[in-house]
């Protein structure tokens, strides 16, 4: 994440003065509505490793960097092996805005992953060159509950798959490209999350969550907001069914670890199955051609003190920002994006210690509570996940935000305002913040959309 340091009133006057001046405007125009200005411009600042790093830890993030860029076909060979089902090819072709490790790009990579090396995939409607990558949740299979993932290409006719015969999901419906909007209404949509500050979330503790949900009750109180943790544990829903700790990553805060969340997308995403997912997803005879688990960790004694690792292994990435605004807290925005959280101290044995001392007492400025709100009807999807019902979401952390091309869960807006009053409608915890918002006058508003434009 790009470091910005702190941000006085005039170095922020200075950062919007750009930004309008980028966007064809001047300081002191006004306009009958807050405009987003767009992808801000400049180096993304993000993607390289954190700062204070050791060697070995070094060279075991160059190792997962390259894993992460790595072009995955159906023999295995020096690959991990892809399919039979899968979303894409590669890591790094749905998180690759602004830099490696980040969001959806401007420019979707997905028409052209779907006919590589011979494969005759339709590419799904919802599926647009300039629109969002997304990946498809049927909210039912077959008149039952379902929620999961379903992969939208197939390895059929691929020239490395000969003999394989499955045929791929039905999505239609067909609706709206660019949105998403008016389709298949069993159909949900998810767009890659950012990965960058991701070790930094998993060092939070849990106190320090559980302590800032309780913080400044009466103020939360007083505009509706009341998110808790994920949870899917009988009789405590702040906890999660596996350990009873809270669960941080994924669109509902669905998954406790980055292990957890990479060793799922490995396997949902590009059809890897792998030591903490060994099974294939689609079984089907003929469509088999690795081993099972495809990636494994390498046992081979090495000279490095880090040894060798599978494929999901997660890099840390550089995530310290500072920013505040005024009005920002002023509408009551920082009740669900806190501006900072501090991680763990580090545990020392011998010479070891973890996690990382560059993970140690650091400040994590992710805007996010890492709890789940009701975003209400507007926003729901219908989807459960653990503790998270179907209208409720992770507060989306927003470090970054700044150079993000798509907006919401679904990608259903390039559009930084409409993104903000997508947070209103019946059921929804941010009603009275959006209400707040309204009442600003529109230089105020859009004083906040730049400062966002400038993280």
């Amino acid at each position: 994440m790009r470091t910005l340091g702190r941000i006085t009133p005039k170095r922020l006057s200075g950062i919007l003065t750009v930004v309008l001046i980028t966007s064809g405007c001047t300081l002191g125009q006004t306009s009958s509505a807050p405009v987003d200005p767009g992808v801000r411009g400049g180096a993304a600042g993000a993607g390289g490793p954190l700062q204070g790093l050791t060697a070995d830890e070094t060279t075991f993030f160059l190792d997962g960097q390259a894993r992460f860029a790595e072009i995955e076909v159906v023999n295995k060979g020096s690959n991990n092996g892809l399919g039979p089902r899968f979303n894409s090819n590669q890591c790094f072709s749905c998180h690759s805005q602004p830099s490696m490790g980040g969001t959806s790009p401007a420019k979707n990579p997905l028409p052209e992953v779907a006919i590589l090396g011979g494969s005759k995939n339709k590419v799904p409607w919802f599926i647009a060159s300039n629109g969002p990558i997304r990946e498809a949740r049927f909210k039912k299979s077959n008149g039952t509950a379902d929620g999961g993932v379903h992969d939208l290409f197939v390895i059929t006719g691929r020239a490395d798959a000969p003999g394989c015969n499955i045929s791929q999901f039905d999505f239609l419906p067909a609706g709206n490209p660019l949105t998403g909007q008016g389709g298949n209404q069993n159909i949900i949509f998810r767009i890659p999350t950012p990965v960058f500050g991701a070790g930094l979330i998993e060092g939070i503790p849990d106190s320090a969550i559980l302590a800032n949900m309780r913080a400044n009750a009466s103020a939360k109180s007083e505009l509706g907001i009341h998110g808790h943790a994920n949870a899917h544990l009988s009789g405590n829903v702040n906890l999660s069914a596996n350990d009873g700790t809270i669960t941080r990553f994924g669109w509902k805060a669905q998954n406790k670890s980055l292990l957890m969340f990479a060793g799922e997308a490995y396997n949902v995403e590009m059809g890897i199955s792998n030591q903490l997912f060994p099974q294939e997803r689609d079984e089907t005879p003929g469509c088999i051609f690795t081993p099972t688990p495809n990636d494994t960790l390498n046992f081979t004694t090495t000279p490095s003190t880090t040894g060798s690792s599978s494929g999901i292994s997660n890099p840390a990435v550089i995530s310290d920002i500072e920013a505040f605004a005024n009005l920002f807290a002023k509408v009551g925005c920082v009740h669900c994006h806190t501006p900072s959280f501090t991680t763990g101290a580090m545990i020392a044995s011998g010479s070891a210690t973890s996690p990382s001392a560059a993970l140690s007492n650091q400040t994590a400025n992710l805007f996010s509570d890492l709890l789940v709100h009701h975003m209400g009807e507007g926003l729901a999807d219908g989807i459960t996940q653990g503790g998270a019902g179907p209208d409720e979401f992770r507060t989306a952390p927003l470090w970054g935000v700044g150079q993000r091309v798509f907006f919401l869960h679904d990608g259903r807006t390039s559009n930084l305002v409409e993104a903000i009053r997508a947070h209103q409608s019946h059921g929804s915890e941010a009603n009275k913040v959006i209400e707040h918002f309204n009442k600003l006058t529109v230089q105020e508003q859009q004083e906040i959309i730049d400062f966002l434009r400038s993280l």
